[in-house]
């Protein structure tokens, strides 16, 4: 289908996601259903419908649903749920779309919307723009007095998502794990799935609350100090935490130190094999760590969107984001948290202690950082960086404009510039070969673009 350029963009890297009464209303929740319905173009297909635990979400997933409903098509109703369950839900019972209401790790005050296909994969860029398209015109279809939609509660479909976790996953009884589940949507049940996998567990942040007052959403260092404490003093293996909705896992390990995302990610990609998808920002040490083992890499843009196309595409085993955004094919094409910790689990388990497994890794010095940046300031300062970053360096090797900025040396060291797709920042990631040149790139880069702000 031919998009018209002046149709408002609504879809960023992961879904549509903003601030609640500003970019995120009821209104946009209820023409995001009826533009679904008018999609899928058949008179009473299910579409699964779930939500996080914002304060925001069960207004946002009660507009939605209306939408659906006006548009004549029938809603299968999970509750509040992990976004995982949403992309497993569609697959297993045989729907025609999902739709979970979540911003994932944003802050309190955001949320979102994000649709889930028959497989129960994310949709596609293509799909996205046609969203975009129907509600631009305004373009939908009203069922008549009769054929209104109805709602059909399927929360019992979790008991078939833990068994099924269970039953991919051996987990031998006795392994000791902190779960930090951020007052998410997996506050109940991560703890839960890995008590009955046969963990000794200790929960934190373990009740669902649109505050999140045990922690900020985005599992970072920063936000992981009370875990990291409380691994190291309960002798645990090691910790896990989730994001706000639980597509994302990271990991503490056993002297409460946190896991390198690059490495946690090649670990468990060489474990696997085969062909692995990752992002243009990960870490080339998944590179070397799949050559050991006769595997393949190919990179994407960032997002779990195109992941998830690329990992389709390919017939791929496995892929992620350094993020901990990890998809498993084998049993979903959605990124999922609590499948990601089980297999973590299960490699220390049987290989040994977290902190050994990584350090076995080789890698560089890699810097990670977001400089503040207004949405509308973000398409002005990248056409500058792809004209004029580069000639900031020396010893340039190319430059790759596939997602952002990307700049490669002929010592292997790459730095990326690229704005955030979910929200209001630059970010800049890198990986070097000493430590003085990680600075030196991360400075030429951070200067550029605060001197263009």
């Amino acid at each position: 289908m031919n998009m018209d350029p002046v149709i408002p963009k609504l879809f960023g890297t992961s879904g549509i996601r903003g601030r609640i009464g500003k970019e995120i209303t009821p209104a946009l929740a209820l023409m995001v259903g009826r533009a679904i319905s008018k999609y899928l173009h058949v008179k009473g297909c299910k579409v699964v419908v779930g939500y996080d635990s914002r304060t925001s979400s069960v207004m946002m997933e009660r507009a939605v649903t209306a939408g659906i409903l006006q548009g004549g098509c029938n809603v299968l109703s999970l509750g509040m749920v992990p976004t995982p369950i949403v992309g497993y839900a569609v697959k297993k019972l045989g729907a025609k779309a999902g739709v979970m209401i979540t911003a994932s790790h944003n802050p309190s005050p955001d949320n979102g919307i994000k649709l889930w296909n028959p497989e129960g994969m994310a949709y596609r860029q293509e799909q996205e723009r046609n969203i975009e398209k129907i509600i631009h015109e305004e373009d939908f279809n009203d069922a008549s007095w009769q054929d209104i939609g109805k709602i059909e509660d399927v929360s019992p479909v979790v008991n078939n998502y833990i068994n099924d976790l269970l039953d991919l996953i051996n987990i031998k009884p006795g392994i000791k794990v902190v779960v930090d589940c951020a007052n998410g949507a997996a506050s109940y049940l991560s703890p839960i799935i890995l008590r009955k996998a046969g963990c000794q567990v200790v929960a934190l942040n373990a009740q669902p609350d649109g505050f999140f007052p045990g922690r900020n959403p985005e599992p970072s260092a920063a936000n992981l100090q009370e875990l990291m404490k409380v691994v190291k003093a309960t002798g645990a293996n090691l910790g896990i935490a989730h994001d706000g909705d639980a597509d994302r896992m990271v990991a503490v390990d056993e002297g409460g130190k946190m896991a390198d995302f690059d490495k946690l990610l090649a670990l468990v990609a060489a474990e696997i094999g085969g062909c692995v998808v990752t992002t243009v920002d990960a870490s080339a040490c998944i590179d070397r760590c799949m050559a050991e083992v006769g595997g393949k890499v190919d990179r994407t843009k960032v997002g779990d969107v195109h992941v998830a196309e690329m990992i389709h595409d390919l017939d791929a085993s496995f892929g992620g984001e350094p993020s901990g955004t990890w998809i498993h094919p084998q049993f979903c094409m959605c990124p999922d948290g609590i499948l990601s910790a089980m297999r973590v689990i299960e490699l220390v388990q049987n290989k040994g202690p977290l902190s050994r497994l990584l350090d076995d890794i080789p890698s560089y010095p890699t810097i990670r950082e977001k400089i503040d940046c207004q949405e509308e300031q973000k398409k002005t300062i990248m056409e500058k960086a792809e004209k004029e970053l580069y000639l900031l360096f020396e010893d340039v090797l190319n430059v790759n404009l596939q997602d952002g900025v990307r700049i490669s040396f002929k010592d292997g060291s790459w730095v990326l510039v690229r704005p955030s797709g979910t929200e209001s920042f630059i970010r800049i990631t890198l990986e070097a070969k000493t430590v003085q040149k990680a600075h030196m790139m991360r400075d030429h880069a951070a200067k550029f673009i605060e001197e263009l702000l």
